[in-house]
């Protein structure tokens, strides 16, 4: 399936569980892989001893996408600068998530990220809000997608059922996840400072 197609299959995918109460959301919604957003082949090695205990929520801090085809756009611009730019293995996240919402695979569950300093990468799964969320909040779509994934990660065995939220705040010295995001993740069951 050519990539814009497959991108307009996940989204309407997507689009059918918008009304869905959170309670009701289904594990495991589309998350669109590394091969339809074409990211650059990953040299990373190091493996998540899962299930972890921990989820650590930052954004991206740069532009922001509401479309599959700018999200497409972003979540390889994000990959370029970490891996062209700074000489890392991959993108640094496990999962990041566009205005869209829709769920883009970084890392995946599998590989340790490089999200978050202190011994953090190794107990946790990094997801990251494409935009800057300091002074605005991301669309309930996206915040959506962030639960479900979690959900996901739960139903795969990836996360513990009493795993811990943090914002990437509470784990390094940063402004991320921004103000906004920041106060909207303090408001979720499973978050702990």
């Amino acid at each position: 399936m050519s990539s814009p197609c497959a991108l307009l299959a996940w989204t309407f995918l997507t689009l059918l569980g918008l009304g869905v109460a959170q309670e009701d959301l289904t594990p495991c919604s589309p998350i669109v892989p590394r091969r339809e957003w074409r990211a650059l082949p990953s040299t990373c090695k190091q493996r998540l001893d899962l299930p972890v205990r921990c989820v650590v929520v930052s954004h991206t801090a740069g532009s922001p996408c509401d479309t599959p085809a700018s999200c497409m756009r972003q979540v390889q611009n994000v990959q370029h600068y970490h891996v062209r730019t700074r000489g890392w293995c991959d993108v640094t996240y496990n999962f990041l998530i566009g205005e869209d919402g829709l769920v883009y695979e970084g890392r995946g569950w599998d590989t340790q990220g490089a999200h978050a300093g202190g011994g953090w990468n190794s107990k946790s799964i990094g997801i990251s809000f494409m935009g800057n969320y300091m002074d605005r909040a991301p669309p309930q779509r996206a915040l959506r997608a962030a639960q479900s994934l979690l959900a996901c990660g739960v139903a795969r065995g990836a996360l513990r059922t009493n795993y811990e939220v943090k914002g990437h705040r509470d784990v390094q010295d940063t402004l991320s996840p921004g103000d906004r995001l920041y106060e909207i993740i303090q408001t979720w069951p499973h978050y702990r400072y």
